[in-house]
């Protein structure tokens, strides 16, 4: 029996010493970690048990837990999860993809989970600030034609937010028991309320 063999049955979490693969396990029990329990509500250590890894090297990789959670939210808000890429009618597609994600059957930890529960803190605030111009507000008003598309971008982005806070955080009876077609139409005649140009 090799020493690997040995060490993987007497320390069944250790990792094969793979950089990208270890890295890869770390970021992906942090984006967990912290969009269940928020930048305060969880540490290195808890993150490093969890991917199976030391808190040292954790530090070795991401510097902090602020470095680590600078990376989570530039990855949770990189992806065009809410506001498409490339719309061909952003309101439409963005009111469905909010509607379809919201849905009570869902089983889903996203960026606004990750955004409400580390708000509080001032330097994740920040944090997330930045990500959210960088991704997320920055697709929205390049969907947008006309001034001040960055403003009428984020009013749509708080419009949004609301929506889900609602229906599913809170979850109020009659956003979350809404026919889906219905409350994609309603959401996506306040969308374009919000977003159009102003006259």
């Amino acid at each position: 029996m090799s020493a690997v063999d040995l060490l993987a049955m007497t320390h069944p979490t250790a990792r094969p010493r793979n950089a990208a693969a270890t890295r890869q396990a770390i970021l992906t029990s942090a984006i967990t970690a912290f969009t269940r329990h928020g930048y305060d509500g969880v540490g290195v250590r808890d993150i490093a048990a969890d991917a199976g890894v030391t808190a040292m090297l954790v530090n070795r990789y991401f510097g902090s837990k602020e470095g680590l959670f600078t990376e989570v939210v530039d990855v949770s808000f990189a992806d065009p999860t809410m506001v498409p890429a490339d719309p061909a009618d952003v309101t439409a597609e963005t009111a469905r993809a909010l509607v379809d994600r919201t849905a009570p059957e869902t089983d889903h930890l996203g960026p606004f989970e990750l955004m409400l529960k580390s708000a509080a803190n001032p330097r994740a605030a920040e944090i997330i600030r930045a990500g959210i111009e960088k991704h997320v507000g920055a697709r929205f008003s390049a969907a947008l034609h006309g001034p001040h598309a960055r403003e009428r971008a984020e009013l749509g982005l708080a419009l949004l937010a609301g929506t889900w806070l609602l229906r599913r955080l809170i979850g109020t009876s009659a956003l979350r028991d809404a026919d889906p077609d219905l409350l994609t139409a309603q959401v996506t005649r306040m969308l374009a309320v919000v977003v159009e140009p102003p006259a």
